[in-house]
């Protein structure tokens, strides 16, 4: 169960990078949801998934890597 977490965690920081990077070309293309697109906020939303995904792959890496 521990691995799935890791690989979804994984996948989540890898996604916010990708939009990241689609988002600091054409905003509009990933805040299509919100009323502005600009690229600090593009920063914020997929910045934090990106950085939250790697933070929880790199708990769950260090748990599952003490036992």
């Amino acid at each position: 169960m521990i691995h799935l977490l890791k690989g979804f965690a994984l996948f989540i920081a890898f996604w916010g990078l990708l939009n990241m990077l689609i988002g600091f070309i054409r905003p509009v293309f990933v805040l299509w949801f919100l009323d502005r697109f600009n690229r600090l906020k593009v920063l914020r939303v997929y910045g934090g998934m990106a950085l939250t995904g790697a933070v929880l792959y790199g708990i769950l890496h260090v748990l599952t890597a003490a036992s």
